[in-house]
């Protein structure tokens, strides 16, 4: 058998590498760090908040204009992320126990829920104002108007559907509240599956369980398709379970036969499914999937190093740990701003400079009550996951990794 390559082998130039005493030391070091994922999920977030400035403005920019490649970037991340943690963790953890899926499930919970909640209160709380700037903002630009439900069912079925994360399992509560939440419901079933996907891979390998659950994937969104299930956004995991298997090829890249991974990632990741399919969207999905796959495994390259160290620069850094954040709360910012510049100017100024004017309103405010949230809810939120997992289970399992702190949508 082909004996797996140290992973932090390949995350790591040259300069970056400390030297310690201690081989463990430096070897966990180096494996809880890698430097491009903050930059990353920073420029995903901002990528959405970008491309439904422009979508409530009416202004267009091409491949910025489209911000679910955004999302698609967060997907990959994540699968990635998810089998990073993994190969950090199964020399202590035993994936076969249920005190170990357990514990994971937890972390994963307490990593999203909370801020989650908060704005989902909030959103519905303000949903009738956010209608009304939507109504503004459909009419001006000619839109077609969406139904009120979409951000006013205030019911307790949505409300517990959202809570529990089913709604993203039926079309018709898929895409029903003021956040872009659908990606929030996707990722959780993701974290479902993913301990199956794990006994999968220590029996098949990581390739061959890519394979697998992509085509079973790829099976089951045809066959509700052709039962008439549309869902609004590709919210049911079948949808996009062939870019999270991307993502989690670039991960198994780390120990071996990354050439094979890498060109397997690049198939599924051209696989015609879950959101829009043009010649456009295919190619940029294919160049983010390798834009990531270099930074990650080609850093001797050293223009690819000198980017991904820049990626992990404390601008960068911040970018990252406040993209959550940024993600759930712009919407709620983004239409009021909106609205109040089409009021204020409509027709007076051009779409370019009202998209200007929209973004530098909306972007400081989002990420200073990112900031905030992230102070006041998310880290308390992980913290009190850590906690209850090490007062009904191991210690050990409650330590969360690098990796897992990074793996939010």
């Amino acid at each position: 058998m082909e004996r797996p390559a140290p992973i932090g082998k390949f995350l790591f130039s040259r300069g970056s590498r400390r030297r310690t005493g201690g081989h463990r030391a430096g070897q966990e070091q180096r494996l809880n760090r890698i430097e491009c994922l903050d930059g990353l999920r920073g420029l995903a977030a901002l990528w959405v908040l970008i491309g439904h400035c422009l979508i409530l403005t009416g202004f267009s920019l091409p491949i910025l204009g489209k911000p679910d490649l955004g999302v698609d970037l967060f997907i990959l991340l994540s699968g990635f992320l998810m089998t990073f943690q993994f190969q950090l963790r199964k020399d202590r953890e035993d994936w076969a126990r249920p005190a170990t899926w357990a514990a994971f499930w937890t972390r994963r919970f307490f990593r999203v829920s909370p801020l989650y909640f908060v704005l989902l209160a909030a959103a519905l709380l303000a949903g009738k104002a956010i209608y009304a700037d939507r109504v503004l903002i459909d009419g001006f630009l000619g839109q077609s108007l969406q139904e009120p439900e979409r951000y006013t069912d205030a019911s307790f079925s949505n409300v517990l559907l959202h809570v529990t994360y089913l709604f993203g399992l039926l079309p018709e509560y898929a895409f029903r509240t003021p956040l872009p939440d659908w990606s929030l419901g996707l990722e959780m079933q993701f974290y479902a599956v993913f301990p199956f996907a794990v006994l999968l891979a220590g029996r098949l390998g990581w390739i061959r369980t890519a394979l697998c659950v992509s085509l079973l994937a790829v099976a089951v969104a045809v066959l509700t398709d052709a039962l008439g299930a549309a869902y609004p956004m590709p919210s049911f995991l079948p949808l996009k379970m062939h870019l999270f298997a991307a993502g989690m090829l670039i991960a198994a890249a780390l120990e071996r036969n990354a050439a094979a991974c890498l060109v397997i990632a690049a198939a599924l990741a051209a696989i015609p499914l879950g959101g829009k399919t043009d010649p456009l969207h295919l190619a940029v999905r294919e160049g983010i999937l390798l834009g990531f796959f270099a930074l990650v495994h080609w850093r001797s390259v050293p223009w690819i190093d000198r980017l991904s160290r820049l990626l992990g620069a404390p601008p960068f850094h911040w970018l990252g740990e406040l993209s959550f954040g940024v993600y759930l709360i712009h919407l709620l910012v983004l239409h009021r701003v909106a609205a109040w510049t089409i009021g204020q100017w409509a027709q007076d100024i051009p779409a370019a400079a009202r998209f200007a004017l929209t973004f530098a309103i909306t972007a400081p405010i989002a990420y200073a009550l990112a900031y905030v949230a992230y102070r006041l809810v998310e880290r308390p939120g992980q913290s009190l996951g850590r906690a209850i997992i090490a007062r009904f289970g191991r210690r050990k399992l409650a330590r969360q990794t690098r990796a897992e702190e990074y793996a939010a949508p």
